[in-house]
């Protein structure tokens, strides 16, 4: 029986979107799924197969792609030494060479294009960039998922600070007023991924799909955790100042002011947004529900 099943490989596959995408794939059944990875021996039992691959080795990648279906790429802008545009070049190639019909590639929006170059965000753009590289490679079929702000953001590289003031909580250059920000739980991009592979009659054409489980502010992420027991604090903070406070304090202080300015999916998401939710079989976690899982409150005294 497992023979019969639609080969997928997964780039990234310890990562936060690609390990989401294995788990989907492999609950959704109809999928044999090839877990890639730097080092396969950390995690063998990942997925049906564990292969080594590293998209700063396109060598790695003939193998990689191997008789797959599809295949889901991610880049990680963070990665020290990456370049994300190189990465996905030579991922797009080798996935060509191998045969592969399906390719999903991990977007996010073309700030460069919807601020009219007033602001740079690069590892917005750069990653947007791809998508003309994507959809001119003569797949059968493509699909670009746009993850969102990820709530676990919140627990990670934007977690709450003790402040000067003695509070804990955040000081950044956004307008809490103001609901601009689309957020998500990032496990959750793996049923739309895997719903794309399955029905790419509805999303195998160069759409895009946006995960988002709530639309808010920053005060309304404050509310909402303060009213579950927390006492988080929240400053506005001039982007000049704030961009000298840690190394790509600068790059975060950019992306805010496109949050503010353009939103974070930029205009016209709705569609993307309904169309991900249709091919994710359902709605998406709201923040609150995913906070209260999820956020150490505090133990009254």
């Amino acid at each position: 029986m497992s023979n019969t099943k639609t080969l997928i490989a997964v780039v990234g596959a310890t990562g936060q979107q690609g390990g989401a995408v294995v788990r989907a794939l492999q609950a959704n059944g109809q999928f044999k799924v090839r877990a890639l990875m730097r080092n396969p021996a950390k995690s063998p039992n990942l997925a049906d197969e564990v292969v080594a691959a590293d998209l700063n080795s396109p060598e790695t990648l003939k193998t990689a792609f191997a008789g797959a279906h599809g295949v889901f790429v991610v880049t990680n802008a963070w990665e020290a030494g990456r370049d994300e545009s190189r990465q996905a070049l030579a991922a797009v190639k080798a996935a060509k060479d191998a045969g592969v019909r399906h390719f999903i590639w991990s977007t996010l929006p073309n700030v460069e294009e919807i601020s009219g170059g007033a602001i740079d965000v690069p590892h917005f753009t750069n990653k947007a960039k791809i998508e003309r590289v994507v959809s001119e490679a003569g797949f059968a079929y493509h699909t670009f998922v746009i993850a969102p702000f990820y709530y676990q953001n919140l627990l990670g590289a934007m977690a709450p600070q003790k402040q000067a003031d003695g509070t804990t909580g955040w000081a950044l250059p956004l307008d809490p007023e103001r609901r601009v920000i689309h957020m998500g739980d990032i496990s959750e991009i793996g049923r739309i991924v895997a719903g794309a592979f399955a029905r790419p009659e509805l999303a195998g054409h160069g759409e895009h799909l946006a995960l988002v489980g709530d639309f808010l502010s920053f005060n309304e992420v404050l509310a909402t955790l303060n009213r579950q027991g927390n006492k988080f604090s929240f400053k506005q903070v001039p982007r000049e100042v704030f961009a000298t406070w840690f190394p790509g304090a600068a790059d975060v202080a950019a992306m805010l002011a496109y949050f503010e300015a353009h939103t974070y999916l930029g205009p016209n998401s709705r569609d993307a947004i309904a169309l991900a939710n249709q091919v994710a079989g359902q709605q998406p976690k709201k923040f609150a529900a995913w906070a209260q899982a999820n956020f150490a409150i505090p133990v009254a005294a």
